[in-house]
């Protein structure tokens, strides 16, 4: 899903139409140091927040594993059980909770920075994780891994870069 900004989502999750209205994105504002072979993979990004009473946003920068363990979680959430996602204390921390009535809540907590928790109740769609799943297939479609670590601290392009 791409916003108006150019920026494009890898996760979206919204209250179903005629609920609240609140949210949670992790917005791809673009790579963190385009051209750059160490910086290259990474991936600026941006957690906001919509709800009643706050909106806000974190700033976070996604390495590529990222990506895999956020595919991780949605097997995780998939199953009906609780997951955590972006936990290495680098970022901003995730968690998502499905709770019996087929709602979701979902929090970020900002332990490396300001030490703040918000947590928003979300009505989802039934279908909501296949949607988390094709804004993934999306952002990797957008943002391939485009660098090969070949050695231990060796790095190289992966394939021919399109000037």
């Amino acid at each position: 899903m791409d916003t108006m900004d150019g920026a494009i989502n890898l996760i979206h999750l919204a209250d179903r139409p005629g609920t609240n209205g609140q949210s949670i994105s992790v917005r791809i504002l673009g790579r963190y140091q385009p051209g750059i072979l160490t910086g290259h993979d990474f991936l600026d990004c941006e957690i906001v927040i919509k709800a009643e009473s706050v909106t806000g946003s974190f700033a976070v920068t996604l390495l590529p594993e990222d990506l895999q363990d956020w595919e991780n979680a949605l097997a995780t959430l998939e199953s009906g059980r609780s997951a955590m996602w972006l936990s290495s204390g680098r970022t901003p921390s995730m968690k998502f909770t499905p709770d019996e009535g087929g709602g979701l809540w979902a929090s970020v907590h900002d332990e490396p920075a300001s030490g703040v928790t918000v947590t928003v109740p979300l009505f989802v769609p039934p279908k909501w994780v296949t949607e988390q799943r094709n804004l993934l297939a999306q952002a990797r479609e957008a943002y391939p891994r485009e660098v090969v670590e070949t050695s231990p601290g060796a790095y190289e392009w992966r394939r021919a870069r399109k000037v």
